[in-house]
């Protein structure tokens, strides 16, 4: 498959992941004062979005953590993919908050409040300055990680939702709409829930043992039947034991004049499809062309 990521220290990492839950903590905080004392939907809907980061953020830190545990009796592939369910988590979040945040944008719109317009500005600005901070502090590191990448969308969601809380307060100054509010409201729900919508499927895929999106299974078996001495493959079985870790379960029959030559051929797939695909972690069960399973599925064991 193979990847090319930029390396960052996992302290590093760590330290800016650190830095970001602080900020959003103290920014959450101040939005939900500010959003009760101005009677703005709008803010408190953005200060909801900023706890559900902060907490995507913890979330996010711990998992790091734990990813990096040896495997053991218990665990016997390791913990890496405690990150996947970190990021499904998180993903699962923005669209518990989205729907919400359309249900109470909607009821506001019946009787639209009055709004000041001052206290949304400012507290829309320093979001919208915290939340640039967040998704910098974890833009280099969302390359790597889909862990990260549901932070950095989280935190970049929340940036443009606070352009648009800004516009919101201005608006309401000028020309007094209040039903602009709520409106923004909405259509920070509804960009939350496409976004989460429009991820969450890669988190599902890899829990689900899918095979990974960027190789083609097709192409893998044919170039294992293409090693000279392989007659077939069947009882293929593709999944990511991490997020950039992908692994092949197969029965490979030898041609019955080749066995002797078994541990070659062995070596010869394992090279090639490490080379050509990125898959390092093989566990092939090896037929005779004589004793082969017989009308055997060539993917699962149906």
């Amino acid at each position: 498959m193979p990847h090319d990521h930029a390396h960052m220290e996992p302290k590093e990492g760590d330290r800016r992941v650190a830095i970001a839950i602080w900020a959003n903590g103290l920014l959450t905080v101040a939005q939900i004062v500010g959003g009760i004392l101005s009677g703005s939907l709008a803010l408190i809907a953005d200060a909801i979005h900023n706890f559900s980061d902060m907490a995507s953020l913890v979330i996010a830190f711990g998992a790091r953590k734990i990813a990096r545990r040896p495997a053991d009796a218990k665990m016997t592939f390791g913990y890496g993919r405690v990150e996947i369910v970190a990021a499904l988590i998180n993903y699962t979040s923005l669209i518990i908050i989205g729907l919400y945040l359309v249900y109470e944008g909607a009821m506001r719109f019946v009787d639209p409040p009055e709004v000041a317009g001052w206290t949304v500005v400012i507290l829309g600005s320093v979001a919208l300055f915290i939340d640039t901070l967040t998704a910098w502090l974890t833009y280099s590191m969302q390359k790597g990680s889909v862990n990260i990448r549901a932070l950095f969308l989280h935190n970049l969601s929340d940036a443009l939702a606070s352009v648009a809380v800004i516009v919101g307060g201005v608006l309401i100054l000028l020309y007094d709409v209040r039903w602009v509010d709520p409106a923004i409201t909405i259509g920070i729900a509804a960009y939350i829930l496409w976004l989460a919508f429009s991820e969450i499927g890669g988190p599902i895929r890899t829990l689900m043992l899918g095979s990974p999106p960027d190789i083609d299974t097709d192409k893998v078996i044919a170039a294992v039947e293409d090693v000279d001495g392989v007659e077939e493959v069947h009882h293929a079985h593709f999944w990511q034991m991490q997020e950039h870790r992908a692994a092949l379960d197969t029965h490979v029959v030898i041609a019955e004049d080749r066995w002797d030559d078994l541990e070659n051929i062995k070596t010869a797939i394992k090279t090639r499809l490490d080379e050509e695909f990125g898959i390092d972690h093989l566990t092939l069960e090896f037929e005779r062309s004589a004793t082969k399973h017989r009308d055997a599925d060539r993917y699962g064991h149906g």
